[in-house]
């Protein structure tokens, strides 16, 4: 059994991931930033005997990150890294504040940095080792007004792709995990879109979203594949994970870069009636369904 990391595990994709490892029999050392305001995990580890042990960690602080996995070393090496610990911002590239920018930057793309840095040394000195980064089907397709997350994600890939190469010469092996909507707080969040804009994309988006959580994907889905990466042994890069993942990846693929900007700058009519043809989903909101039936 492995010796497990894994941030951002207070909700959603990192609660489900902790609760799937350590129900596989694997030591599970979970971190968020306040263990107080989420003791659920500990309280689900403690009732059913699993190895999880519940822990503060802040990735977007350098000491935070350095003193708590010299913590967890201390009872042993890491042989697994889960870096999931993420935020959402959305909002036109015009309109959002340059400060969440870099909000959703720091933890999304340096919080993973931190601590990858933080577990490779003994990593590579063991010659064994694996390290998972939980992206997004935004790592690979940018559609606003998810832009802000999605540059975090594209950043967090290519780190990922460069990482492999140096690393897997020492026997260390990493992956890519791409979620597509998941049912989380922060799907939810999309789907419940208030902002005013100049620009219609968050409110279509947000629309789609909420169609699609109708028949949510739980978060174990990707538990299970983070599971899979884990006690597999694959080398394998990239990773989608969810029933629309991989189809989202291939229709973006299918077309060039200037028929994918000609869909998201489309006028309403031709936007949503494009996402119905494709994925049979009327993501209209009721308003506009009554005007058109």
């Amino acid at each position: 059994m492995a010796s497990i990391l894994v941030t951002g595990t207070g909700r959603g994709i990192g609660f489900a991931t902790a609760l799937v490892l350590g129900r596989a029999g694997h030591t599970v050392y979970a971190t968020m930033r306040d263990p107080d305001r989420s003791p659920e995990l500990q309280q689900v580890a403690e009732r059913e005997g699993l190895q999880i042990k519940v822990s503060a960690m802040d990735v977007d602080s350098d000491v935070s990150v350095r003193v708590s996995i010299r913590s967890i070393q201390a009872h042993g090496p890491i042989d697994v890294l889960v870096n999931n610990a993420g935020i959402e911002r959305r909002g036109s590239v015009e309109e959002l504040d340059l400060s969440q920018f870099r909000a959703v930057m720091e933890t999304n793309y340096f919080g993973a940095l931190r601590c990858i840095q933080a577990v490779l040394p003994e990593m590579r000195s063991r010659r064994n080792g694996c390290i998972i980064n939980v992206s997004s089907v935004a790592g690979r397709v940018s559609s606003p007004p998810l832009t802000p997350y999605a540059a975090t994600k594209f950043a967090l890939e290519a780190l990922t792709e460069g990482l492999a190469q140096e690393v897997k010469m020492s026997n260390i092996r990493v992956a890519i995990v791409e979620p597509g909507i998941i049912d989380t707080d922060m799907a939810r969040n999309v789907a419940n879109q208030t902002t005013q804009s100049n620009y219609p994309q968050g409110r279509r988006m947000s629309d789609l979203f909420a169609v699609v959580l109708q028949q949510a994907t739980p978060p174990e889905v990707v538990g299970r594949k983070i599971l899979e990466i884990v006690e597999s042994g694959t080398w394998k890069l990239r990773h989608p994970v969810g029933p629309d993942a991989e189809g989202y990846l291939q229709w973006r693929a299918s077309m060039s870069d200037e028929e994918w900007i000609e869909r998201g700058a489309a006028d309403d009519e031709t936007w949503y009636a494009n996402i119905k043809a494709t994925f049979g989903i009327d993501a209209r909101p009721r308003a506009l369904r009554k005007q058109q039936s």
